[in-house]
């Protein structure tokens, strides 16, 4: 790794932060207490504050923010008092001047803002790490918000990501642990999220997307771009008025029953997931907007997830085997998907998750055991040497944001049960689709290759049945080579036990008188004695290099 003279202030920050949290028991602790079940932090106490681990992170910078962030919806790895604190780290961040937005904003649209906009706001609506959203109203009078990338951003993000990158590549070659958690496939996906982040052009898509997907859910609402005042560093879209879902006040909740909305939105999220592949991925309470009209607003699409046919496939099955509480289909399911390592401990496991499955069978929203469930079996996975595709953890992420949402307006509402519901929907859904015309011809066509082929490779099977050329190739062992060992082993074991034989008679000879001498000794007992020490030496010298340099070969 080189270190040159402009990297090591990103060296000696992160480095720094490493040492100080590293040794901390905040982190170990808090993983094994959460694989435990363990959930009374009243009497743990840590060496770094809440406060003071969200200000190292402020004064490490943007790229640092955004995995503090990512970090607050880690309950398998911080106690909860840190993961609210690092929650502020969504919306606490120091503002661009609006000189700057003002220039920005009119250098992208390509035309003065007075122009464009009949009012615009100089006070900023939300401040992020990654940019901040203005009020604004057009000249047709429709209000606005106006999302603008702060400057430099990229450029300090790619910075920070090198760093991070050669870092973690040189902690993969030395930590256990690092390996385990594969630290530099987590920063490859990390400099993909926010390199997407970063382009508004993609985020734009992402929302007429996901419009498009969800509009059969008339109480969700997603604010469609205004792409003629867009670009790759300004987004405008429609303004949603509206607050923190999670801001509903107590009386609210008993006066109003928000069951019906949110079973809606956990069928809409399930059909992003299992049906579409497309997933508003980073759904924590601050992009879930609840409007006047009793509506829910899903806001910022820098962050989606896109799920391939093979692991929505297996996700509807996850769901389903959680859902109907079932630990050996879970752990079934969870096998199937993953790559799976020669020393893995399957057996404990299998028994650990339906342990954990069992355990949580009555849970509540309130409990927020659903998402905190699939991060507790990623995290146990790691540990016995199964590797669990990405999807499922973020899967999961998901999944604990939207426990907290629905704890706010349905602690009692049964999160498996709406599951098991929809998921059965999605799926007899999904089955008629595939009965459409299209789908059924694309089967016929599959199916018509087969049947035109299938003459020829059983004419080549009979044929070579009949002329006794059938070979079946099977990856095993080598036999031969290990009965040729086993043969080695044995004339070692011979020629040891012969040389040993000549010792001991060479012996003997010595106290039998004999007119044949060498060098004063029975001559006959010295031609034994010298023939068995070079027996001696050969055997050795066989052993020790021969075989030595066999076993490098191989």
């Amino acid at each position: 790794m080189s270190v040159l003279p402009d990297h090591l202030l990103r060296y000696q920050k992160f480095i720094g932060f490493m040492l100080k949290y590293w040794n901390s028991d905040l982190f170990a602790n808090t993983a094994s207490k959460v694989m435990d079940g363990d959930s009374d932090e009243t009497q743990s106490t840590y060496d770094q504050s809440p406060e003071e681990l969200v200000e190292d992170l402020k004064n490490m910078g943007p790229t640092y923010i955004k995995m503090g962030q990512l970090l607050s919806t880690r309950p398998d790895l911080l106690p909860e008092a840190y993961l609210k604190a690092l929650a502020t780290l969504q919306d606490d961040v120091p503002a661009i001047p609006y000189e700057e937005v003002h220039q920005i904003v009119e250098e992208e649209i390509g035309t003065r803002i007075s122009k464009a906009f009949e009012s615009f706001d100089e006070k900023p609506l939300a401040s992020a790490s990654i940019g901040q959203v203005h009020k604004a109203t057009l000249r047709s009078g429709q209000p606005v918000a106006v999302k603008i990338q702060r400057p430099g951003i990229k450029k300090q993000f790619l910075s920070d990501l090198d760093t991070l990158k050669e870092l973690a590549e040189m902690a993969v070659k030395h930590s256990v642990t690092a390996q385990k958690y594969a630290f530099d496939d987590v920063l490859v996906e990390l400099r993909r999220i926010l390199l997407h982040e970063l382009d508004y052009h993609r985020e734009a898509q992402n929302l007429i997307s996901l419009g498009e997907n969800l509009k059969e859910f008339k109480d969700l609402i997603v604010p469609q771009p205004i792409l003629d005042y867009s670009s790759g560093k300004v987004l405008t879209m429609e303004y949603i008025e509206g607050r923190k879902i999670t801001s509903i006040s107590p009386l609210k909740q008993i006066e109003v029953d928000y069951s019906p909305l949110v079973d809606q939105l956990v069928n809409a999220y399930l059909q992003q997931v299992i049906n579409d592949g497309f997933v508003h991925a980073d759904p924590h309470p601050g992009n879930i907007q609840f409007t006047k009209d009793d509506k829910i607003a899903l806001i910022d699409l820098g962050m989606v997830a896109r799920f391939s046919p093979a692991i929505k496939q297996y996700i509807l099955e996850l769901l389903l085997a959680i859902s109907k509480n079932n630990g050996e289909e879970t752990a079934r399911v969870l096998l199937s998907m993953s790559e799976i390592k020669e020393d893995a401990n399957l057996k404990y496991f299998k028994k650990t998750i339906s342990d954990i499955i069992m355990d949580s069978e009555h849970s509540r929203a309130k409990d927020l055991q659903t998402g905190r469930l699939l991060i507790q079996l990623n995290r146990l996975a790691a540990d016995n040497g199964i590797h669990i595709p990405v999807e499922v953890n973020i899967l999961g992420k998901i999944l604990l944001n939207m426990d907290q949402i629905i704890a706010v307006l349905d602690p009692d509402f049964d999160l498996r049960d709406a599951i098991k519901r929809h998921s059965h929907k999605i799926m007899r859904d999904k089955m008629y689709e595939e009965l459409k015309p299209e789908n059924f011809f694309s089967s016929v066509l599959a199916s018509k290759k087969f049947i035109e082929y299938l003459p020829d490779r059983l004419n080549t099977i009979s044929k070579n049945l009949s002329e006794n050329e059938f070979e079946i190739k099977i990856n095993a062992f080598d036999e031969k080579r290990v009965t040729d060992g086993f043969q080695k082993v044995a004339n070692r074991i011979t020629l040891g036990l012969i040389i040993a034989a000549m010792i001991i008679g060479a012996s003997m000879l010595m106290q039998v008188p004999s007119d044949f001498t060498i060098l004063g000794y029975p001559g006959l007992a010295m031609i034994f004695f010298l023939l068995a020490a070079i027996g001696g030496i050969i055997l050795s010298y066989i052993i020790v290099f021969r075989d030595d340099n066999l076993n490098n070969k191989d």
